[in-house]
C-alpha cells in the first residue's frame, strides 16, 4: 500500500468511527471502513451531492452528522449560501499548502506585496489565501471586497505589486485608473494577478496580459475544498493541482469517466476533523488525460463546462449547453445555440439549433466542431432567428 493509499484507508476509518453520516453512508452501501483500502476503493462510496449537506444539516444540526472532532478543536466556522456551516479545525494542511502551490505557479513570490480583495467576512476564501500568502513570505494588504477608490490609494501608497481576486473587481479597478486619467505603469508597480470565484472570460484575460502587461493564474476553487485547479497560460483547461483527492464521474453511477468526456467533479478531502469524503461539487468538467490508467493528477486537466442541471446524457455522453456555446464559436456563431434531444424509433436523435443563417456545408462544419467538442454525433442543423429555453433540452419519452 502507497502512502496515498494509506492516508485514504485512515481517513475513511476515521470518518467511520467519529462521524455518524460517514458510518450511515457505508452501511446504507453494503461497506465497511476496511473495504476502502485504496483510492481506487472510494469509487464503491456512493457520492455525497453538496445540495444534499443543507437537508443534512437541518435536520442534525449544526454540521449534519459530519463532524469528526469535539467542537471545543474548531478554528473557525464559516459560512456558505444555503446556508451551509464549513467547520475548520487546522487538521488539513493541503488547504493552505495547495493555495501556496497555485500562487507560486502563478508567479507569486516573498518579494511580493500582495492586495488581497476576496472577503475576510464569513467565507474562507479571504483568510485561506492571507494564510497562503503569509506562508508564502508576501506581504499581504487585507483589502477584503469594495471600496475602490481606497483599494487603488493602498495599490499606489504600498506599492502593491500582485492582486488576488475576482476578475471582475480588477476589471473595475483597472477602468477606475482609465477613467481618473492615472498613467498606470508609472503610478503603479501591480504585476501580478490571481484570480478565483468567478469565471474568467479570454477577453477579460487578454486585456489584463497585453494592455496592463499582467501575468494572471486562473484558480477553480470551492469554498468547502479550496483550491483544485489552476490556468497559468490561457485556454480552457486547467491543470489539476496534487490534493485533495479529484475524480471525475458520471453522474448517474459515481464512476470514474474517460478521457475527454464530461463528469461531475467529486472530490475527497484529507481533514479528519471535517472528512468529505465523495463530495459531488455539482460542477461538470471534460476530463482531460493525457495517459489515462497511468497519469497522476497532477499531470491531468479539466475543462469546466458549467453546472451538473443542465447538462443531458446523450447515447451515453453528457452534453452541457457551454459545450455547444464553445463549438459554435469556432465556427463564427455567437448570437445563441440550443441542443434538442428527442427519442423517435428508440433512438436519441441530436437536433442542433442556431441562430442564424447558413447553408449545408456550414451546418457540416458546426456537427463536426459539435462532434469534437462533445463526442456526440448531430443529427440535424436548423438555422433560426431566436431560441427561447435553456441551452439543453429533453424531450424523450421513455414509455
Amino acid at each position: 500500500m502507497n502512502g496515498l493509499d494509506e492516508r485514504i484507508a485512515a481517513l475513511v476509518a476515521a470518518a467511520y468511527q467519529n462521524t455518524p453520516l460517514m458510518r450511515r453512508r457505508l452501511d446504507e452501501a453494503g461497506l465497511s471502513a476496511h473495504d476502502i483500502r485504496t483510492v481506487a476503493d472510494l469509487s464503491r462510496i456512493p457520492v455525497l451531492p453538496k445540495d444534499e449537506v443543507v437537508a443534512l444539516q437541518q435536520a442534525d444540526p449544526p454540521f449534519g452528522g459530519m463532524l469528526g472532532v469535539p467542537m471545543s478543536q474548531v478554528r473557525h466556522i464559516f459560512f456558505s449560501p444555503g446556508p451551509i456551516y464549513e467547520p475548520d479545525a487546522g487538521d488539513d494542511d493541503s488547504l493552505v499548502g495547495m493555495a501556496r502551490l497555485a500562487l507560486a505557479q502563478s508567479g507569486f513570490t516573498p518579494d511580493d506585496v500582495v492586495l488581497n480583495t476576496l472577503s475576510y467576512h464569513l467565507v474562507p476564501a479571504g483568510l485561506l489565501l492571507d494564510q497562503a500568502l503569509v506562508s508564502l513570505g508576501c506581504t499581504v494588504v487585507p483589502g477584503g471586497i469594495g471600496n475602490s477608490d481606497l483599494q487603488l490609494k493602498m495599490m499606489a501608497d504600498l506599492g502593491v505589486t500582485g492582486y488576488v481576486g475576482t476578475p471582475s473587481f480588477l476589471s473595475a479597478l483597472l477602468q477606475k485608473t482609465a477613467e481618473m486619467g492615472h498613467d498606470f505603469a508609472g503610478q503603479y508597480q501591480l504585476r501580478k494577478a490571481f484570480l478565483t470565484a468567478e469565471p474568467l472570460s479570454a477577453a477579460a484575460r487578454q486585456t489584463f496580459t497585453e494592455t496592463y502587461n499582467l501575468t494572471v493564474g486562473n484558480a477553480y476553487a470551492t469554498a468547502e475544498l479550496g483550491f483544485l485547479a489552476l490556468n497559468t497560460e490561457g485556454g480552457l483547461a486547467m491543470r489539476l493541482l496534487p490534493e485533495p483527492i479529484i475524480q471525475i464521474v458520471d453522474p448517474e453511477t459515481g464512476d470514474n469517466v474517460g478521457a475527454g468526456e464530461v463528469g461531475e467533479v467529486v472530490v475527497t478531502n484529507f481533514s479528519h476533523a471535517y472528512p468529505l469524503i465523495r463530495l459531488g461539487t455539482g460542477d461538470m468538467a471534460v476530463n482531460v488525460d493525457p495517459n489515462p490508467g497511468a497519469s497522476s493528477q497532477a499531470e491531468r486537466s479539466i475543462m469546466l463546462v458549467g453546472r451538473r442541471g443542465e447538462a443531458v446524457k446523450i447515447r451515453g455522453m453528457f452534453v452541457h449547453p457551454n459545450q455547444l456555446r464553445f463549438a459554435a464559436a469556432q465556427v463564427g456563431y455567437y448570437a445563441g445555440i440550443q441542443g434538442i434531444v428527442t427519442r423517435p424509433d428508440s433512438r436519441d436523435h441530436f437536433l442542433v439549433r442556431v441562430v442564424g443563417t447558413g447553408d449545408e456545408a456550414v451546418a457540416a462544419h458546426l456537427q463536426e466542431a459539435i462532434r469534437q467538442v462533445c463526442r456526440v454525433r448531430v443529427d440535424e442543423v436548423q438555422f433560426v432567428t431566436a431560441i427561447d429555453g435553456p441551452g439543453m433540452i429533453d424531450r424523450r419519452h421513455w414509455d
